[in-house]
């Protein structure tokens, strides 16, 4: 039988469709042999993917040693110099974790805070912060308990890294190795325990696995719950919604839809709403919205160079920010409408979420842990994603040189605005990159890496081999697709 003909009839090797994959592939003995025996041992490749993925987070926990030996607690820079930061320490103290003060509940002194009245996060992460924080004893020194409760935190982070590496391996029954991109991507390592993003990642992950099994209930409360931790995840019903309608298969979006509204809504109404002096939504809840929406222009994003460059604060950079995201969703709205075939999920999932990151007023560096999981999924080609990652970890080095810089004094230990700057400019265009092969793979369909041997959509769902049911464009006059359950875009191998 031909893969053509079932495309889940054998398993892809990337080593055999992928040249820096053969190439690499010669630290371990070379590419493997069409007559190995894959899957007959207990070294599968899940648990393989998996274990890389922990190895490589342990090696990223070894890079803050400088800072967990010091670097958090003595010195003004020493935690950017030797680009160790990390928000889990400082936030022990800083958001009242240390005082027993129950997040979003219990007002936060200014004196700990720095003006910051209520823990500025959504409800689900700051569930997580207090859990760690229950984790973490509560005598000797606040140096001793700010390293322990970073610890806890990164055997929590572990244990979501494990859940990332095992539902992108599984999402494409046929293409597990796929997963080393997450598994070995240096940017993941470096980011992974600055802040609490892993569990909203490993969340969204999870999220994707169920929808890849036809699940859209189970898909959508885990959506909800991930965008209960971090607002990017909600950003998928609207790649849902438009596969969905091209597919004819928005009964699976609106389940999907009801289940994530649901599961929000049982995480924070009991957070967001107050009873005492009439109903009404509690301040602390507020926080993360607030904050976010008056937050001024801030690192890493585009605007931050304009700001600096012609020293205009744009106040308004929440319309222009959000100007942008709209007419970026409408793109994708387009292409995902008008494209030859509908696109993959991954595909556009991956490019909402760049969409955001590129037009938003700020670019943590962790929030590239968003875009590796979909980058992997989408465009699973490690030229490609490691001319992105090569870009991601260049910025990861600018933001802490910067703050060296600007830290620093008179003595300017570091890497001066205009070499920042140039870090900001790298990450972006290396998104653009990315975004561009994606968008060019979704126009030309026997391009994309995942459609080579026949397959359709195997994240998809519902949607894989699903025929159209409402196209625009040229699409809609081309008669190959009318009715057509399956495309063979591969090339027919026997």
């Amino acid at each position: 039988m031909s893969v053509r003909e079932d495309p889940q009839a054998q398993p892809v090797r990337p080593t055999s469709e992928d040249p820096v994959a053969a190439a690499g592939s010669e630290l371990i003995g070379g590419p493997t042999g069409r007559r190995a025996l894959l899957g007959t041992s207990w070294w599968t490749p899940v648990r393989i993917v998996a274990i890389v993925a922990i190895g490589m987070f342990a090696l990223g926990m070894v890079q803050k040693l400088p800072c967990y030996d010091g670097g958090w607690f003595y010195g003004a820079t020493a935690q950017y110099t030797h680009a160790c930061y990390s928000d889990i320490p400082h936030l022990y103290n800083g958001r009242g974790f240390a005082l027993d003060l129950v997040p979003y509940f219990d007002r936060i002194p200014d004196n700990v805070s720095g003006g910051m009245q209520y823990l500025e996060y959504p409800v689900l992460t700051g569930l997580f912060m207090e859990v760690a924080s229950w984790m973490t004893p509560h005598g000797g020194s606040i140096q001793d308990r700010e390293q322990i409760y970073w610890l806890v935190n990164a055997g929590m982070l572990m244990v979501c890294t494990a859940v990332i590496a095992v539902c992108v391996a599984r999402t494409h029954r046929r293409r597990p190795w796929d997963a080393l991109l997450v598994a070995l991507a240096p940017a993941f390592a470096l980011t992974a325990t600055i802040n609490w993003d892993l569990f909203a990642v490993a969340l969204t992950a999870a999220a994707l696995l169920m929808w890849s099994r036809s699940r859209p209930l189970a898909a959508g409360v885990l959506l909800g719950l991930a965008t209960a931790a971090k607002l990017y995840p909600g950003l998928l019903l609207g790649a849902l919604l438009v596969l969905c309608l091209r597919a004819g298969r928005l009964r699976a979006f609106w389940t999907a839809a009801g289940g994530a509204l649901a599961a929000w809504l049982v995480v924070n109404l009991p957070v967001m709403v107050s009873t005492q002096g009439g109903l009404h939504i509690r301040d602390g809840w507020k926080t993360f919205y607030t904050f976010s929406q008056e937050r001024p222009v801030d690192f890493g994003s585009v605007w931050l160079i304009i700001s600096q460059r012609t020293g205009n604060s744009l106040e308004d950079v929440n319309t222009y920010g959000t100007v942008l995201m709209a007419l970026a969703c409408l793109g994708v709205a387009a292409l995902a409408l008008c494209a030859p075939r509908r696109p993959r999920l991954a595909q556009l999932s991956f490019l909402i979420v760049a969409a955001f990151v590129l037009t938003n007023k700020v670019y943590s560096p962790q929030y590239v842990l968003w875009l590796i999981p979909l980058a992997a999924l989408a465009r699973p080609r490690w030229r490609d994603f490691l001319v992105w990652q090569a870009c991601e970890v260049m910025y990861f080095l600018g933001i802490w040189m910067y703050l060296a810089y600007t830290g620093s004094g008179d003595q300017h230990r570091g890497l001066p605005a205009e070499g920042y700057q140039l870090a900001i400019a790298v990450h972006l265009l290396g998104t653009l990159y990315l975004c561009a092969l994606i968008i060019r793979d979704a126009l030309v369909p026997e391009r994309d890496p995942v459609r080579q041997d026949g397959s359709d959509d195997p994240g998809g769902g519902v949607l894989d081999r699903a025929p159209d049911a409402f196209v625009l464009g040229e699409a809609r006059r081309a008669s190959r697709y009318e009715g057509a359950a399956l495309v063979d875009w591969g090339v027919h191998r026997e």
